[in-house]
C-alpha cells in the first residue's frame, strides 16, 4: 500500500494486507463503518480501541475543512477544503424536496479556462485521487444524517471544480465505489465535462451506465471557442457525435448545461441553434443562472431574459428546465469560496471579457 493513502484511497485488499495481523473479519468491520454507515474511523464501535487509533494514524482524512458555509434557508451547504500539499476545493450538498444531491470536485482548480468560470480563471493546480474524490460524497452525506429530519445523499453530480474527464481514471474508479460501496445507483451519477471527446468515448466503453452532461454553453463555434476554448481542439460537430456514440452504448440521459449570460448566448438566435442540437440528440437542457461573483466581468442574464429563453426553446421543441439558483448568499458558484478565501487572489488580473452579441446577430 501506498504510505500517503488516505483512508478513502485504500481498496478493500489493500486494507486487509493493513489488518493482516488482526482477525479476517477486522476488514469487513472497517469497511462497513466506512462506507455502509458513513462512520469516522475512531467512531467505529465495533474496532477496539487501540486499532481505531492505529487506523487514524495509518489511513488520514484528505480533507481538512478551512470554510463552511450554510444558506439562509439551511437547504445548501458548502465547505472549502484543504488536501494535502495545500491545495483547496470545494463541495456542495444541495437539498431538494425529493432527492439530496452532492456536487463534488475533481480537480483542485481547472485547465479549460472557460472565460466565465470563476475555477477555471483561477488556474490548475493538481488532480484529486480516488479517495479525495469519495470522501467529499461521505462527509457530505454525514452532513445531511445530522439534520433534524435526516436525508440521505441519493445524487451525485460530478459538476465541482475541475474537468472530470480530464482526470479520468481517478473519476471513473470514485464513481464506481460511490456506486458499489457507498450504494449509490449509477442512474443516480451524472458526470460532466466541457467536452473532452476522447473521455466521453471511453465512458461509453465502461460497465456503469451514468449520465452524462455536456457543458454547451454555445452552440455555434464561434462563440464556443470563446466561452470554451476546448471547442478549438474539439468542436461541436465532433462533440454531437461523441454525444451519439455514448447515447446508443447506454442509452442514458444526455443534458445541456448553458449558463446564462447576458447578451453574450442569451439571444434568440443562441435559442434556435441550441434548439436544433437538443432536438437531434434527445438532450435535456439545463439553464444555468449565474451566480454573482464578486470580483468577475460576467453578468448572468436577468430572470425574464431566462424566462423568455425557456419558453423559446419550448416553442421550438426543447426539453428544458431553469436550475435553481442555490447558495447565491454563500458563494455557492464553482470556485467562488476559495477566491474569496485566497489571500493572494486578485481577480482583476485575470479578468476575461466576453464579447456581447448584438440580439439581431445571427452568427
Amino acid at each position: 500500500m501506498t504510505p500517503s493513502m488516505t483512508r478513502y484511497d485504500v481498496s478493500r485488499h489493500e486494507l486487509g494486507e493493513l489488518l493482516a495481523d488482526e482477525p479476517t473479519y477486522r476488514v469487513d468491520q472497517v469497511w462497513k463503518g466506512l462506507y455502509d454507515e458513513r462512520t469516522p474511523l475512531d467512531d467505529i464501535s465495533t474496532l477496539p480501541k487501540a486499532l481505531r487509533a492505529r487506523l487514524v494514524d495509518q489511513l488520514p482524512n484528505a480533507l481538512a475543512p478551512i470554510t463552511e458555509s450554510v444558506s439562509e434557508d439551511s437547504e445548501t451547504v458548502k465547505w472549502l477544503w484543504e488536501l494535502n500539499g495545500g491545495a483547496r476545493i470545494e463541495t456542495v450538498l444541495m437539498h431538494y424536496d425529493e432527492r439530496s444531491t452532492v456536487c463534488v470536485s475533481t480537480q483542485a482548480g481547472c485547465a479549460m479556462a472557460c472565460g466565465f468560470c470563476a475555477t477555471g480563471q483561477g488556474g490548475f493546480d493538481r488532480n484529486l485521487t480516488t479517495g479525495e474524490i469519495v470522501e467529499q460524497v461521505v462527509r457530505a452525506s454525514r452532513r445531511a444524517l445530522e439534520r433534524s429530519e435526516p436525508r440521505r445523499v441519493s445524487n451525485i453530480v460530478f459538476m465541482g471544480m475541475g474537468e472530470p474527464l480530464a482526470n479520468y481514471d481517478r473519476t471513473l474508479e470514485a464513481a464506481y465505489r460511490i456506486n458499489t460501496d457507498l450504494g449509490i445507483s449509477a442512474r443516480h451519477l451524472t458526470i460532466s465535462t466541457v467536452g473532452i471527446i476522447p473521455g466521453i468515448r471511453r465512458l461509453a466503453n465502461e460497465s456503469l451506465p451514468v449520465n452524462l452532461a455536456v457543458s454547451l454553453h454555445a452552440a455555434n463555434d464561434e462563440l464556443r471557442n470563446e466561452l470554451a476554448p476546448i471547442n478549438k481542439r474539439y468542436p461541436l460537430a465532433d462533440l454531437y457525435d461523441a454525444c451519439d456514440v455514448y447515447l446508443r452504448a447506454k442509452n442514458r440521459r444526455l443534458s445541456f448545461e448553458w449558463a446564462m449570460i447576458d447578451g453574450v448566448n442569451d439571444r434568440d438566435s443562441d435559442a434556435l441553434e441550441l434548439a436544433a442540437a437538443a432536438r437531434r440528440l434527445r438532450a435535456h437542457i439545463n439553464l444555468i443562472p449565474l451566480n454573482r461573483t464578486p470580483g468577475w466581468p460576467t453578468t448572468g442574464s436577468t430572470p425574464a431574459r431566462v424566462v423568455a429563453f425557456r419558453d423559446l426553446l419550448r416553442s421550438l421543441g426543447a426539453n428544458v428546465t431553469v436550475r435553481a439558483n442555490r447558495g447565491n448568499d454563500i458563494d455557492a458558484a464553482c470556485g467562488q469560496l476559495r477566491a474569496n478565501q485566497s489571500e493572494t487572489s486578485n481577480p482583476g488580473e485575470t479578468r476575461i471579457e466576453l464579447t456581447r452579441r448584438s440580439p439581431e446577430a445571427t452568427d
